[in-house]
């Protein structure tokens, strides 16, 4: 038996002893999701590299080398709320919301929403508005897509649930920080769901955090509902030490006329792996998709992407870029798919990276499977190294070798960090990028976790 079939067999056996404990938090309806999870995941098991969407990411030596235990109930810890997320840039002015190891933060203040907003624990969701998270849980995510979503919905017994009524505007962005703090390495499992309703518009921003140096494995699964001319704006941050692993699934469901920019940005971790899925499920609806990864010593970054163009006149574009030095390893596998009715679709994919060391290594596969003729689409891939030829010139004014690989290495990064929309956000990411591609560790300065003896 493999490592990787072993901790297979490991995590179905504490399924099946603590399903009791697991489920005590939310309802029926969830649990029935769980269950249906629980068989994908035992038909399917943990991704190989036999997998071909993991044909150029090895999990097992993230997954399988130290001793993970899972906290099955939310952390005693009591969280100073003050004290735990100063932001460097006061006119950013987000609301806050705390995840803890995976738990909504049951101490959370009350936030500044508009009428009719709902911003709690999806646990909390599924018995106070079940007929809302009855509607839309479980609805967009593919469990069979992707045999992680599955195992992160084995365990998943909360995270975050948004809820934005038809018409209503957020003006405010919504910080949502997701915190692993343990003294002991632990797996986390989250599953978020976010509904826009028709004419809705909101800007949501994840932090994914470590707030000490054990070693954590994320899971995470987040579902969004888009609904007719409703706008939404998402970009996560990942910036998590190296001994931590994380795996994300973002599904995206999109109605006639919807807008989503979908910013991703890796700056640090062991192991960070990204799979977004977009279904454009109406007319004229238009989908985003940015990501940034900087890799350098042993870590490996990955992205994979399918983009399902179900209904005609709708348009999306991917741009995804990555930076690796020393012995780090990136994966890029991203898929454009148009449905044979889906005319007059637009549909644009770039992946862009560049190799610091001999050493870096960088796998890339754009791929398009399209079903009709009456189509804009397109693909493309680089693998290089800095420009000589604009690193000499730089020289020749006078800048330092450094000073001079640090501004072309921003600059390339800039056509993603641009795409963020929110400027207070834009120049804080722009000084954390700055930062990492110094070799400084990229965590925000005052960012910490004060807790109450």
């Amino acid at each position: 038996m493999t490592k990787i079939e072993s901790l297979q067999h490991e995590l179905v056996e504490l399924y099946t002893n603590n399903l009791a404990e697991i489920s005590s938090f939310d309802n029926p309806l969830m649990n029935n999701i769980r269950n249906s999870a629980f068989e994908s995941f035992k038909q399917l098991g943990i991704p190989t590299r036999k997998t071909e969407a993991y044909k150029y990411t090895n999990l097992e030596p993230y997954l399988t080398g130290l001793e993970y235990q899972y906290d099955l109930s939310p952390l005693s810890l009591e969280v100073n709320l003050d004290d735990i997320f100063h932001c460097d840039i006061p006119e950013l002015a987000t609301q806050i919301a705390l995840v803890l190891n995976g738990f909504y933060y049951r101490h959370n203040r009350p936030l500044n929403l508009p009428r009719g907003v709902i911003l709690c624990g999806l646990a909390e969701a599924s018995v106070k508005y079940p007929e809302l998270v009855q509607k839309h849980y479980g609805k967009y995510a593919d469990e069979k897509a992707d045999s992680m979503a599955a195992l992160t919905t084995m365990f998943a017994q909360d995270g975050v649930f948004l809820y934005v009524p038809e018409n209503v505007v957020i003006e405010t962005p919504i910080q949502i920080i997701n915190v692993g703090y343990s003294i002991k390495n632990i797996r986390i499992s989250r599953r978020n769901l976010i509904v826009l309703e028709d004419n809705a518009r909101a800007s949501v921003l994840f932090c994914d955090h470590t707030m000490c140096a054990k070693s954590f494995i994320t899971n995470s699964l987040t579902e969004i509902f888009v609904g007719e001319n409703a706008n939404f704006d998402f970009v996560r941050l990942q910036n998590e030490n190296s001994n931590s692993s994380q795996i994300s699934n973002t599904f995206i469901y999109q109605k006639a006329g919807s807008v989503t920019t979908n910013n991703t940005l890796s700056l640090h971790g062991g192991l960070i792996r990204n799979n977004i899925f977009v279904k454009l499920d109406g007319e004229n609806a238009a989908s985003n998709t940015y990501g940034l990864f900087l890799a350098d010593s042993e870590q490996h970054m990955s992205t994979y992407t399918y983009i399902h163009h179900a209904k005609p006149h709708c348009t999306s574009d991917q741009l995804v870029k990555g930076i690796l030095d020393n012995m780090a390893t990136g994966s890029f596998n991203g898929k454009i798919y148009v449905d044979n009715y889906a005319v007059k679709t637009s549909a644009y994919q770039r992946n862009n990276n560049i190799l610091l060391s001999g050493t870096a290594k960088m796998n890339t596969k754009p791929q398009l499977e399209i079903y009709n003729d009456d189509v804009k689409c397109s693909h493309g891939a680089t693998i290089g190294q800095l420009d000589t030829e604009a690193l000499f010139y730089i020289r020749s004014r006078g800048i330092a070798y450094t000073e001079a690989r640090q501004l072309l290495m921003y600059a390339f990064a800039n056509e993603v960090i641009s795409k963020i929309k929110l400027d207070a956000l834009r120049e804080r990411i722009i000084e954390m990028v700055d930062k990492r591609l110094r070799g400084e560790l990229a965590a925000c300065a005052n960012c910490n976790i004060v807790h109450k003896n």
